[in-house]
């Protein structure tokens, strides 16, 4: 079993990596989030956020939810399959609990991990 790390390797870095995902996606999401897959060619699944600004107004709030993205992501990495995700959210993220919000999470990496069981 691998570490539980998010490096740089674990992360869309760039536009294009970016594009790469919108392109082509395949959505899963629940009240507050939409994300957007793709396979990928490596073993590596790797992270995007686009949380906006008129989703989220405060910087604070914005930086909350992608820290509990980020963490619920980092300890799920190994049951996904091998894809790239952007994960975007809907107006009223910032009004849930850390709670609620890491259960919806969790949610949608089980409904990935069954589709892509395959």
């Amino acid at each position: 079993m691998g570490t539980y790390s998010f490096n740089r390797e674990s992360r869309l870095l760039t536009p294009d990596h970016f594009q790469k995902v919108f392109n082509h996606p395949s959505r899963y999401g629940s009240s507050h989030f939409t994300i957007l897959i793709t396979t990928n060619k490596d073993a590596n699944n790797r992270l995007g956020m686009a949380i906006a600004k008129k989703r989220v107004k405060h910087a604070v709030q914005r930086n909350r939810i992608k820290r509990l993205v980020r963490e619920s992501f980092r300890l799920n990495q190994h049951k996904l399959p091998a894809v790239d995700l952007v994960v975007m959210v809907k107006s009223g993220i910032d009004q849930l609990e850390n709670e609620e919000i890491v259960q919806q999470l969790e949610k949608i990496w089980r409904k990935i991990i069954q589709r892509h069981k395959r």
